[in-house]
C-alpha cells in the first residue's frame, strides 16, 4: 500500500528548485568573483617631490620652450658632422645591443601577458602495458592494457587578486624602460661622436698652428746658425733657438698621436671607418650658433631618458609589490579535456568513444617557510631603492644642466680673457724681435715671447673647441637629441612624440 505524502515535491518540482537555486547562486557569485577578479595589491604609484630647487643657480633667460625641442639635425649644422651621427645610429654596436634588449623585453612582456588567457593544448598519447591482478579464487591473472586518447587541454588560472595582472604590468614598464635606456644610448652616443669630432677640428687647427710655428723656428735657426758661422752670433742663442724648434716639433708628434686615438674612437662609435674632409674650428662655431635655452628642471622629467626609465622601474617594482601581496591568497585554476579514447586506434573516432575531464582546483598557502613573506619584503626593499635610483637620476641630471651651464658661462669670459691676452703676447713677439735687432736684448727673450705666444695661441684654440663642447653638454643634459617615443603620464605630457624634433 502506497502512502501518498502531499508535502513531497515530485521529482520534476525538486529539478526546477534545484535550477532556481543554481541561477540565483550565479547570480550572486559571479558579480562578486568579477569584483575580485578587478581587485589589486599594488600600492598606489606616486611621483616622488623633485630633490632639486624649482630654478637653475645660473642665470638664464626665461626660454620659450626647451633647448631639448630642437631636433639634433637642426643643433648640428655641419654636414660632415650630421653624416657621422647619421653612420653611428645606424652602425654602432651598443645600438643595435640596446635594440636587442629592448626586444627582448617585448617578448618577456608577451611571456607575462599570455598567462592572463586560457591555454589550450591538442594532447595525444597511448600507452601500452601489462598489469597483473589477483582475485580471491581465481588466482593470479595477466591482463594487457592498450589505450589510445586524443584530446584538446585547456587550462586556465583565475587572476582573482591581480598576481598575473601586475606582472603583466611589471614587465609591460620594464620593456618601456628598455626603450627610454636605448634613447638615452642614443643621446650619448650623439653627443660622443660631436665631442669627437670638435676634438678631430682642434687637433687640425693646433697641428696647423704647430706646422706654421715650426716653420717660423726653422726660419730662425737658419738665421741664428748662419750668424754664429759669420762670428755675429753666439753658439748659446743657436742652441735656444734650436731647443725652441725641437718643442714645437714635439707638440706637432703629440698631436699627431692624439688625432689619431681620436679618429680611432670615432671610427668605433660610427662604426666604420671614418673619413672627415679638412676644416676649420671657425667654420663649426659658425654652423652651431644656436641658443641654448636649458628650460626649467621640471622639463627633466620628460625629456631625460634616464629619468624617465628610473620612474618605468618604480612602476615595474610597485607592480611587483601587488604580485607578491596576491601570493597570499587562494589560488584557482580551471583544467579540462575533452576527446577520445579506445583501446586501439582504429576504434579512436568509434561512436562511443569521447571521454572528458574537469578538474577545478583551488589552494591556499599555509606553510612554506616565510618564503612569501621574503618575496614581499625583496619587492619592498626594491621598491625603496627604484625611488632612491629615481630620485637620484633626477639629481644628477640637474647637476649636469647646473655644470653645462656654469662651464659654458666660464668658458666664454676665459674665450675673451685669452683672446686679450694672445693680442698682447703677439706684440710682445713683435716687440722682443725688434729689441733684438737693435742690439737691445738677448735673444732669450725673443725665445721665451715666442714660447708664450705658442702656448696661448693652443689654449685659445682649446678652449674654443672646449666651448662648443659645453654647448653639446647642455644639449644632451636637457635630454635634447631623439624624442622621447612613450609618455609616461598623460596627465604630464600625453604626447612624448612631440617633445624634440626630428627621429634618428
Amino acid at each position: 500500500m502506497t502512502v501518498d505524502k502531499p508535502n513531497m515535491p515530485r521529482p520534476h518540482q525538486q529539478e526546477m528548485s534545484r535550477r532556481k537555486w543554481r541561477n540565483r547562486s550565479a547570480t550572486g557569485v559571479w558579480p562578486l568573483l568579477l569584483l575580485c577578479s578587478g581587485c589589486s595589491f599594488a600600492p598606489h604609484h606616486e611621483i616622488p617631490p623633485l630633490p632639486v630647487p624649482d630654478r637653475y643657480a645660473a642665470p638664464v633667460a626665461e626660454p620659450d620652450r626647451s633647448i631639448a625641442a630642437i631636433g639634433w639635425r637642426d643643433f648640428f649644422r655641419d654636414t660632415a658632422l650630421r653624416n657621422l651621427i647619421e653612420s653611428a645610429l645606424t652602425h654602432n654596436r651598443d645600438v643595435r645591443i640596446a635594440s636587442a634588449r629592448i626586444a627582448e623585453a617585448r617578448a618577456a612582456w608577451r611571456i607575462e601577458g599570455a598567462a592572463l588567457y586560457p591555454r589550450l593544448d591538442a594532447v595525444g598519447s597511448g600507452t601500452r602495458g601489462r598489469s597483473i591482478i589477483s582475485l580471491p579464487g581465481a588466482g593470479t591473472q595477466a591482463y594487457d592494457v592498450k589505450q589510445v586518447t586524443a584530446q584538446l587541454s585547456a587550462g586556465w588560472e583565475i587572476d582573482f587578486w591581480g598576481r598575473l595582472r601586475n606582472l603583466n604590468e611589471a614587465a609591460r614598464n620594464q620593456y618601456l624602460a628598455s626603450e627610454e635606456s636605448r634613447r638615452a644610448v642614443l643621446i650619448g652616443l650623439i653627443a660622443q661622436v660631436a665631442d669627437g669630432y670638435l676634438l678631430e677640428r682642434e687637433y687640425e687647427e693646433r697641428e696647423s698652428l704647430a706646422r706654421r710655428t715650426i716653420a717660423t723656428r726653422e726660419e730662425s735657426l737658419r738665421i741664428m746658425r748662419r750668424r754664429y758661422e759669420v762670428g755675429s752670433g753666439s753658439k748659446f742663442d743657436m742652441m735656444q733657438t734650436e731647443t725652441l724648434l725641437a718643442q714645437a716639433q714635439t707638440a706637432l708628434q703629440a698631436l699627431d698621436q692624439d688625432r689619431a686615438v681620436n679618429r680611432n674612437a670615432l671610427a668605433l662609435l660610427v662604426g666604420q671607418p671614418v673619413d672627415i674632409p679638412p676644416g676649420a674650428l671657425d667654420r663649426v662655431e659658425t654652423e652651431a650658433a644656436v641658443a641654448l635655452p636649458p628650460g626649467l628642471p621640471s622639463d627633466l622629467l620628460v625629456n631625460r631618458p634616464d629619468i624617465m626609465a628610473a620612474e618605468y622601474a618604480l612602476r615595474a617594482a610597485d607592480a611587483n609589490i601587488g604580485a607578491a601581496r596576491a601570493a597570499f591568497f587562494p589560488n584557482i585554476q580551471l583544467t579540462g579535456a575533452f576527446g577520445t579514447g579506445s583501446a586501439a586506434l582504429d576504434d579512436l573516432f568509434r561512436d562511443g568513444s569521447r571521454i572528458w575531464s574537469f578538474a577545478p582546483t583551488i589552494s591556499l598557502p599555509l606553510f612554506n617557510a616565510g618564503r612569501l613573506a621574503a618575496n614581499l619584503d625583496v619587492a619592498k626593499a626594491r621598491q625603496v631603492r627604484a625611488v632612491a635610483e629615481y630620485e637620484q637620476s633626477v639629481q644628477t641630471a640637474f647637476r649636469d644642466v647646473s655644470d653645462a651651464l656654469v662651464r659654458r658661462r666660464q668658458l666664454g669670459l676665459q674665450i675673451e680673457t685669452t683672446r686679450t691676452m694672445l693680442d698682447a703676447q703677439q706684440e710682445r713677439a713683435r716687440l722682443a724681435q725688434l729689441r733684438f735687432d737693435n742690439g737691445r736684448s738677448t735673444y732669450l727673450e725673443v725665445l721665451d715671447a715666442q714660447r708664450s705666444l705658442f702656448d696661448t695661441e693652443q689654449m685659445l684654440v682649446q678652449l674654443r673647441r672646449a666651448w662648443l663642447a659645453s654647448g653639446v653638454a647642455l644639449y644632451t643634459a636637457v635630454g635634447g637629441g631623439v624624442p622621447a617615443a612613450n609618455g609616461i603620464s598623460s596627465s604630464r605630457h600625453p604626447s612624448g612624440e612631440q617633445q624634440m624634433g626630428a627621429q634618428p
